[in-house]
């Protein structure tokens, strides 16, 4: 039966259904304004309509324009899943205490600020600018389209360590010239190599303590120069690579400077070439 008025007044309490789950004893207080519904409820203009989806299903405003559906001034708790199928929109501060997961497209076009651990399982997207204060751990690719600044990189794959760009290079502020930065770009070669340098004055070069744990000794190559006056020089590497000894067959002392090259051992290999249209570690 149907009851039509255009204003209704009512006492205390309004109860629809057969259960008022606002008295759970005896000595339970009533509250002037308490409405009980046991459901389902619609509200508005429902989207599945003779449908009941939810204990209550709001939608927009019959016979006026509002914008909104639902308004929430104040503090809202949810307790259980919230999930949202449809644009979500955060004006302000948003803080979130527990675990997040999202399985479809996030677009953040404002400020994100993250005191705590993110852990992302799948491809993100920065269209943007990233600003980061302090540590970035990636356990996996990272592939960049534009420009990485940072102050160090420390990179770990396995015994292997690699970033990819097509050419590698330092930017800094000009150390002698004010409003003027300096800019080098590195030298590459086929493989993971290392280098000492420096001059010699006798017949030795001894080699970093290190080397011996760092470099092959069979990769090993010197390179001499002489200082000053014309010398005929050679080199042999003894005692397992850790000593160079310089000789000079035109006779004299030896005066030059060096460069010695070594291969590292403790890394696998560079592979040169490889098959894939993506970067491998």
């Amino acid at each position: 039966m149907a009851f039509t008025a255009s204003i209704i007044m009512a006492g205390d309490k309004v109860v629809i259904g057969a259960l008022d789950m606002s008295f759970l004893s005896v000595t339970s207080r009533l509250f002037p304004g308490t409405l009980v519904a046991n459901g389902p409820c619609y509200f508005g203009t429902a989207i599945s309509p003779g449908i009941p989806t939810a204990t209550v299903m709001i939608g927009p405003p019959i016979g006026i324009s509002a914008p909104l559906s639902l308004r929430c001034d104040g503090i809202a708790n949810f307790h259980g899943i919230v999930n949202v199928i449809a644009v979500s929109t955060f004006m302000g501060l948003c803080t979130k205490l527990g675990t997040t997961i999202k399985n479809a497209l996030s677009l953040k076009n404002g400020i994100e600020i993250k005191n705590a651990l993110s852990v992302g399982n799948a491809i993100a997207q920065q269209n943007g600018n990233l600003n980061v204060s302090g540590f970035v751990t990636i356990q996996g690719l990272l592939a960049v389209g534009g420009t990485i600044t940072c102050a160090k990189i420390f990179s770990g794959f396995g015994a292997f360590a690699a970033v990819a760009a097509p050419f590698k290079k330092f930017d800094i502020p000009h150390p002698t010239k004010d409003g003027m930065r300096l800019r080098h770009a590195c030298i590459e070669g086929a493989e993971i190599g290392v280098y000492h340098r420096g001059t010699v004055k006798g017949n030795v070069i001894n080699l970093p303590e290190y080397w011996k744990g760092l470099v092959d000794h069979d990769t090993i190559t010197v390179t001499l120069t002489s200082i000053q006056t014309y010398q005929e020089l050679s080199y042999e590497v003894v005692d397992w690579g850790t000593k160079i000894k310089v000789l000079n067959s035109a006779g004299g002392p030896v005066n030059c400077s060096f460069v010695v090259y070594g291969e590292r051992k403790d890394v696998d290999k560079l592979q040169i070439e490889y098959e894939g249209d993506e970067i491998q570690p």
